[in-house]
């Protein structure tokens, strides 16, 4: 899919300081990313702190994503869990018709084994009405999807369009680009290998820190995709400390302090995590200022 290529970003969801859901924050936020010049949006991905938020607060989200978002770009939303059955439900049930596709984690905490993680996608790419990215991020499911169990889900489902893979190791990103079906999409979960996976192939990345720093960050995958490296990875240094900072103390901590120093919304996020400390907001904010006395 053409629209799934590019920077797309998982968007957070924004909270007042007493834990409530920051709908004009999130329109903020959304805006923000679209006159930034990102492709598309994914809702309700682990950056937005899903786990948290009600089933009522869920809905408001993604309405108000829809609402702001107004058609501009192509919308994902991630659906996903360590209960197949309870995912094959949701996807029963939910409202897709204004997404492009779903982007469904490697199941957590379970520790499937690889025949189990390929019979998990097989139940969700029989119930989905919309193509599916699979998404494999061992660091938080502390399972790894090899690329075996890729490469056999992307031959043996038409909607499985593509993997968002966050494994850290360009040597198993390789090989699911070297041995994918054509028209197979594998898109960077990290940061910190965008720039690396869109020049050995692939379709461009789902970012965390491209929704703080869109002009910059999407800049950096475009110059990629056009195969202009040298410019690309002038963009992609200037942005390398900020792409380890903002996981310093866990993900969304580090992109919402950067948010708040922006003046989009509060650094605030929901237990079980905490808020960015005054130490690395200040490592932010010296970041942020840096960058911006740079012309990017």
């Amino acid at each position: 899919m053409n629209s799934l290529h590019g920077t797309g970003v998982a968007l957070i969801t924004p909270f007042h300081n007493d834990f409530s859901v920051d709908l004009i924050g999130l329109e903020r936020v959304v805006e923000h990313n679209i006159s930034g010049g990102v492709d598309y949006l994914v809702v309700l991905g682990t950056t937005a702190e899903t786990a948290t938020l009600t089933e009522t607060e869920k809905k408001q989200v993604i309405e108000t994503v829809i609402k702001t978002n107004a058609g501009r770009l192509p919308l994902v939303l991630g659906v996903g869990g360590n209960n197949t059955t309870l995912v094959v439900e949701a996807l029963k049930t939910i409202d897709l018709s204004e997404f492009a596709a779903i982007l469904s984690v490697s199941p957590y905490y379970n520790k499937p084994t690889q025949e189990g993680i390929y019979q998990h996608f097989k139940a969700i790419s029989n119930a989905s009405p919309k193509p599916v990215i699979i998404y494999n991020v061992p660091g938080r499911t502390g399972s790894n999807m090899l690329p075996e169990t890729t490469l056999r889900l992307a031959t043996d489902f038409k909607n499985i369009i593509a993997i968002k893979e966050a494994c850290g190791n360009m040597l198993q990103i390789k090989e699911v680009l070297e041995a994918k079906p054509s028209k197979f999409l594998v898109i960077s979960g990290d940061d910190a290998t965008a720039l690396p996976t869109v020049l050995a192939g692939g379709a461009g990345v789902i970012s965390v820190i491209g929704q703080g720093l869109p002009n910059e960050f999407s800049k950096m995958i475009n110059l990629g995709l056009a195969r202009k490296v040298g410019e690309a990875y002038e963009i992609h240094h200037r942005l390398e400390e900020g792409m380890h900072l903002i996981f310093e103390e866990g993900n969304p901590a580090g992109i919402k302090a950067i948010f708040e120093l922006l003046g989009i919304c509060t650094a605030q996020v929901r237990l079980p995590l905490v808020k960015a400390s005054a130490n690395l907001s200040a490592k932010l904010s010296s970041f942020v200022k840096s960058l911006n006395s740079v012309s990017v």
